[in-house]
């Protein structure tokens, strides 16, 4: 689905006379492929290049060295861009930046439409769509009177209505609280399981990540450390090193552990701590 070759961004400092003052390199030679119907979690903090690796993948920015393929088509190439775009969706962090109508249902038909998609299968898609990420009783509410989390829902099926082989959530959560953040999260694990839709999530909250097939983790535009959530969070002390936070779960196995409780590394949930600790109780 991706294939990305030794890439590098860099953004360049000017002066008011445009006259370039300075380089950043935002993305470092980073190397990452995806498969199809992949649930993928990048990781990092402000900073790491997480975002910006994120617009490579529908062709908003293009690599300065390297390259980015999405879905065979090189993102360089600009006879490419719109099938790219159509191929590769993107939620961004404030939905009310991309939510434009004045009911739910007429906000999720705008792509489709903008296709040039006919009415009667636009109408079929708007309502396929928000199916399936809960919505459908809001189809003729105003978007203004949702919470957050069901505003970025909506956008959610915005983008799954236009059709995408794979949706990226560029920090979806970041301005939700936490009972908005699980109901996007909810909707992207449906949307990946049952639709089979390829997810890039970009995020700095890792409990959001527990669920992936595979994360990466971003520092200095580099990637740091990569593996399934089990390894990632089995390496507590190397992620707290990168200032990421921890699930509280992971970290209270992980202090266990110090203390002597012969814990296995990478507990991810609550369930799995409680099983463990029943386990060791009835070796007793």
């Amino acid at each position: 689905m991706f294939d990305i070759r030794n890439m590098v961004h860099e953004y360049f400092r000017r002066d008011e006379e445009g006259n370039v003052t300075g380089i950043t390199t935002a993305v470092d030679h980073v190397n990452l492929q995806v498969a199809p119907g992949d649930f993928i979690a990048i990781l990092g903090h402000n900073g790491s290049g997480k975002s910006t690796l994120a617009k490579h993948l529908n062709a908003i920015l293009y690599p300065s060295e390297g390259s980015v393929w999405v879905d065979g088509m090189d993102t360089r190439d600009e006879e490419k861009l719109m099938a790219i775009r159509q191929t590769t969706g993107m939620v961004f962090q404030n939905p009310d930046n991309q939510i434009i109508a004045q009911l739910v249902e007429e906000d999720v038909g705008f792509g489709p439409e903008n296709l040039g998609v006919p009415t009667d299968e636009i109408w079929q898609r708007v309502e396929e769509s928000l199916k399936a990420v809960g919505m459908y009783e809001y189809r003729k509410k105003s978007p203004n009177r949702l919470s957050g989390g069901q505003k970025q829902r909506v956008s959610i099926a915005g983008v799954l209505a236009m059709h995408p082989k794979c949706i990226v959530l560029d920090e979806p959560t970041a301005m939700l609280d936490p009972s908005g953040r699980r109901e996007v999260i909810r909707a992207a694990r449906a949307l990946n399981d049952v639709e089979r839709i390829t997810v890039i999530l970009i995020t700095h909250y890792m409990e959001e990540v527990v669920w992936a097939d595979h994360i990466y983790v971003m520092d200095h535009g580099k990637v740091a450390m990569e593996g399934t959530p089990k390894e990632i969070f089995s390496r507590v002390e190397e992620l707290l090193a990168l200032r990421l936070s921890v699930p509280q779960v992971t970290l209270l196995a992980h202090e266990l552990k110090k203390r002597g409780l012969p814990l296995p590394a990478g507990i991810l949930t609550r369930d799995e701590l409680v099983k463990e600790l029943v386990k060791l109780k009835s070796r007793r």
